[in-house]
């Protein structure tokens, strides 16, 4: 990669946890503030950045714009995005969708609580779109990486970050259909997530809902349970998937498959 290319990346990420000055940019990324200030510059114009009234620079609405531009591309947020509203209309918590990117998990569309969030809890920041985390420390990422197989599961699982008892968490995930994280990984927030399958049965992203310890007990998002796994079976249908008996012929009314 061109040093030059790979010096503006980095200053574009550094200005994802913040605005920096110019100072603060130069020593990101090693170089004199001259150099740093050509970069930002050439940033600011194509509208990547934008320097503020305190001097300091921020992320540049282009940037945002091209954000919006990709997400738009999922075909799976498209599909989702009426899903997710009706569970957060009908129950008021955050949901989550989100997708597998090596082994991280990527947060591709969120609808906010329908209440303010405690702002110690982890449904902040940190959540937002565009958001990442190690999957192995999210409910959502632990249900996409129970349905990876082959050099990509032993991958993950030879991780040195991976938790001893990942295998036998994944195992569990598989023979359930569904994740728990009891606040273990998030600050403050517990969340459960049910994978969301494909036409050939694989899984492509995770419906989450979040809660705020102080605002629900576990029991009562468990009892949301039955209409997670629910509404992730109805988005699999959209897909093209086959509805999973044990929860949508109870539930949305969607029947299996019969195979002749």
């Amino acid at each position: 990669m061109s040093q030059t290319v790979d010096r503006a990346l980095t200053i574009l990420t550094s200005l994802g946890d913040g605005p920096a000055s110019l100072e603060q940019a130069a020593n990101r990324i090693g170089v004199h503030k001259s150099t740093a200030l050509r970069l930002l510059r050439t940033l600011e114009e194509h509208g990547f950045v934008q320097r503020q009234a305190d001097h300091r620079y921020r992320l540049g609405g282009r940037l945002l714009s091209l954000a919006h531009t990709a997400l738009e591309g999922f075909d799976v947020r498209q599909v989702c995005a009426p899903y997710l509203a009706s569970l957060n209309e009908r129950y008021g918590h955050t949901v989550h969708l989100a997708v597998l990117d090596g082994v991280e998990v990527l947060s591709v569309d969120k609808v906010d609580a329908r209440y303010p969030t405690p702002p110690d809890c982890g449904l902040g920041e940190a959540s937002r779109i565009g958001g990442r985390a190690p999957a192995v420390a999210t409910a959502a990422g632990r249900v996409l990486l129970a349905d990876l197989t082959g050099d990509r599961l032993a991958a993950v699982l030879a991780d040195p970050h991976s938790p001893a008892d990942l295998p036998a968490d994944l195992a569990a995930v598989r023979r359930q259909g569904w994740s728990l994280d009891q606040g273990d990984h998030t600050a403050g927030v517990n969340c459960l997530a049910a994978p969301i399958t494909g036409n050939d049965g694989r899984t492509i992203a995770a419906c989450a809902i979040s809660v705020p310890t102080s605002v629900a007990p576990l029991g009562e998002l468990n009892r949301l349970l039955p209409e997670l796994l629910c509404t992730a079976e109805a988005v699999s249908l959209a897909f093209g998937g086959s509805p999973n008996p044990r929860w949508c012929d109870s539930r949305c009314g969607a029947k299996a498959a019969v195979r002749m």
